[in-house]
């Protein structure tokens, strides 16, 4: 479900669509109020529904906040981004008053080598309310190099085994971590 503004999963969609034949996937496009109508109507279909809505505060974050059993969010290691972690905590304290389930997972995503991660990872796990998962994911070229071609890090080639492993990794943190 795209409820980002930008529409990054339809635009990628209809690249994977362009480059692969049929996405593997269904997608649909809705924004705030309806967003999170459509999520509970499909809910019963699906195993899963992923919804990207950015990382801004907009009706559709707070849509998808009273539906979603996981939130991702992706930080980089840098102040600004870390600071901006308080706003989404006060936000997601606000959804559990609806969703008293919502589990919110914080990640380090485009990070380079450095203390920056080890920095960035200590103020994380200060926020309340947010659980930080213990897998960085490094900033490589491998994720635009695939996105561009319409496919996961785990499809391109040549393969980065890095890259694949950190999201295998990640996926694993988010599916077994309760």
């Amino acid at each position: 479900m795209d409820g980002d503004e930008q529409h990054t999963a339809i635009t990628f969609t209809e690249l994977r669509t362009e480059q692969l034949g049929a996405p593997g996937y269904t997608a649909a496009s809705l924004e705030g109020a309806a967003l999170r109508t459509q999520v509970r109507q499909l809910a019963p279909k699906y195993d899963d529904i992923i919804i990207d809505v950015g990382g801004r505060d907009t009706g559709s974050l707070r849509a998808a906040l009273t539906v979603a059993h996981t939130l991702l969010i992706p930080v980089q290691p840098r102040s600004f981004d870390i600071w901006a972690v308080d706003h989404m905590a006060d936000l997601v304290k606000e959804a559990r008053e609806i969703n008293a389930d919502l589990r919110a997972l914080a990640v380090l995503n485009a990070a380079a080598q450095g203390k920056d991660n080890a920095n960035a990872g200590d103020a994380l796990q200060e926020v309340d309310g947010i659980t930080l998962v213990l897998v960085i994911i490094g900033r490589r070229k491998a994720f635009p190099n695939a996105a561009a071609g319409g496919k996961a890090v785990t499809e391109h080639t040549p393969k980065d085994m890095k890259a694949t492993e950190e999201l295998h990794t990640l996926l694993k943190a988010i599916y077994t971590a309760h």
